[in-house]
């Protein structure tokens, strides 16, 4: 889906990647995949690569790098390694050489050194290790590209923005077709649907590393976010719907649609979801559901989850139900067969997107009988 999406944006050679996808184009492409992208979490320029079979390598093609190009030392910097296969002990000791690297390639050039801040640097260096290669980039987005910059009442258990963005377009759903999450949470569905809906660019309300690079071209982008701003429809009531048993769950969604821009583009009430009817006769329902981390929670989500099964049998003929859940366990005894299960991550959780087509009466029919040529 990230491939297809970049594909839209403008991007050339592209070729999935182990954990992402690789591309190529100029700087008006990056700058557009960074503003428009609803499903990346970063967007790293590749400076360099070569072979290793120790530190000392490491660190030489690092220092070769000509970073004075790209950056002062002015800026702050933070290098952050990954490794897939690599016969090193330490990535603390390679994070450390490529830092002096850098330092010194500077002291070499300029006389003189940047400072290293780990929490908000001005600028950051990935470098990524196979068994005997080494990848340097330029981290382009500087936040994370889910942090769209405008959420201001968080929950304790959040849901990411584009993993919230990859679940909607996993479901099928498209603007115009009712979407409604019961367990609304801080309301990252409903946001993200709504500027999918109005053609918002998510990362309008953010800057991104790149503004502060030496060679940033400020018309190019000027013209990129113009064009952005320009796509972008005034807010407007939407086919979109949120409820939750806990009214404060419901209050920081209204919140965050209003820092959004969204306000009253959603339909939202507190209410119970297993006494909730259906806003109409189909759409896409998609939550997040309470899956027990917690002592005691298990057992009490263990008598929630059939009656749940129930409700959707019981209000929800006609509708696409998604459920996304961490526990294998809890998803079985809603007493459903999913028609679809996707493995996906929640940062480092490990979860499945469970699908349930509800059907009008029994999907069963006699032996022979065609099947129905639609849901």
């Amino acid at each position: 889906m990230l491939a297809e999406e970049l594909a839209e944006v403008g991007a050339t050679q592209i070729e999935l990647t182990h954990g992402g996808v690789g591309f190529a184009g100029d700087w008006q492409v990056c700058y557009r995949a960074n503003l428009e992208s609803r499903l990346a979490t970063r967007v790293m320029w590749k400076l360099c690569a070569g072979r290793y079979r120790a530190e000392e390598d490491i660190y030489r093609l690092a220092y070769g790098a000509t970073w004075a190009k790209w950056f002062t030392p002015d800026d702050t910097l933070r290098v952050h390694v990954t490794a897939r296969h690599s016969p090193l002990k330490s990535l603390e000791f390679v994070t450390l050489r490529i830092k002096d690297a850098i330092c010194d390639h500077f002291r070499t050039v300029a006389g003189r050194r940047p400072s290293v801040d780990t929490a908000d640097p001005a600028v950051r260096v990935h470098a990524y290790l196979t068994r005997d290669t080494v990848t340097l980039y330029l981290d382009t987005s500087g936040a994370p590209l889910y942090k769209r910059g405008f959420k201001e009442a968080a929950v304790e258990a959040p849901l990411k923005e584009n993993l919230a963005a990859g679940i909607l377009r996993i479901s099928g759903w498209q603007p115009g077709q009712a979407l409604i999450d019961p367990m609304c949470g801080s309301g990252t569905f409903l946001i993200e649907a709504a500027q999918i809906a109005l053609g918002i660019a998510p990362g309008l309300g953010r800057g991104f590393a790149f503004e502060r690079f030496r060679h940033f071209d400020q018309a190019a982008w000027a013209s990129v976010r113009g064009a952005a701003q320009a796509r972008r429809q005034p807010p407007r009531q939407l086919p979109l719907y949120g409820s939750d048993i806990v009214g404060d769950q419901v209050r920081r969604t209204r919140i965050n649609l209003e820092a959004a821009g969204l306000g009253g583009c959603a339909g939202l009430q507190r209410a119970d979801f297993l006494e909730l009817a259906a806003p109409g006769e189909s759409g896409v329902l998609v939550t997040n559901p309470p899956y027990g981390v917690r002592l005691g929670e298990t057992d009490a989500l263990a008598s929630l989850y059939p009656r749940i099964g129930d409700t959707l049998k019981k209000n929800w003929a006609g509708w696409r139900c998604y459920f996304l859940s961490a526990d294998t366990t809890l998803p079985k005894l809603l007493g459903l067969k999913a028609s679809k299960r996707t493995p996906l991550f929640n940062g480092a959780l490990e979860c499945r997107l469970y699908e349930y087509r509800m059907f009008s009466g029994s999907e069963r029919r006699p032996k022979g009988d065609p099947a129905p040529q639609s849901a």
